[in-house]
């Protein structure tokens, strides 16, 4: 028991302190197209630094429930994020795969204390939210922010594939 006091007491004191975990929200507009035949769209969520070195996944949508695996046949038209991190996991990723959202406004949120963000370094960032769709198109939208963040709140307009986006840091 005495050998495990002081590793007791030195996790105590490394472990962050939960009480002042922040919030991060994510809020995105996926419009409905006025098309005969609507596909949802997939989308992946990621952060990059301004240099576009990749940073870490938050989440990725798409059609999950294929027979085969046939849905992650198409992760690669979301073109960014496949090349920056897609091609290189094991899919369905554990907490952050997804199926796909239908159109309206859809909320991400998230603890800073969640691994990818405990893990990032101080400095700026870029969220990244890439959207493609069958028989539609591509849009990619980025919403710079610095780490780590007291409060912060930014957004963005997408033009075709997404709508309104926001960031906010609480």
């Amino acid at each position: 028991m005495q050998k495990l006091l002081p590793f007791a007491i030195g996790s105590l004191l490394a472990a962050p302190n939960l009480a002042h975990a922040g919030e991060i929200k994510i809020s995105l507009e996926l419009p409905r197209m006025a098309i005969a035949e609507y596909h949802k769209p997939y989308v992946a969520i990621w952060l990059e630094r301004p240099d576009h070195t990749f940073a870490g996944n938050l989440a990725l949508w798409y059609d999950i429930k294929k027979a085969d695996g046939e849905g992650t046949k198409w992760l690669k038209d979301l073109r960014q994020w496949w090349r920056r991190s897609g091609r290189e996991l094991s899919l369905p990723i554990d907490g952050l795969s997804s199926a796909t959202r239908t159109s309206g406004v859809q909320t991400l949120s998230l603890s800073s204390q969640a691994a990818v963000f405990a893990g990032l370094t101080p400095g700026d960032y870029q969220l990244q939210i890439e959207a493609v769709r069958e028989g539609g198109g591509r849009e990619v939208v980025q919403l710079p922010f610095h780490w780590p963040a007291t409060s912060t709140s930014v957004s963005a307009q997408g033009k075709t594939e997404l709508g309104n986006i926001s960031l906010t840091i609480k």
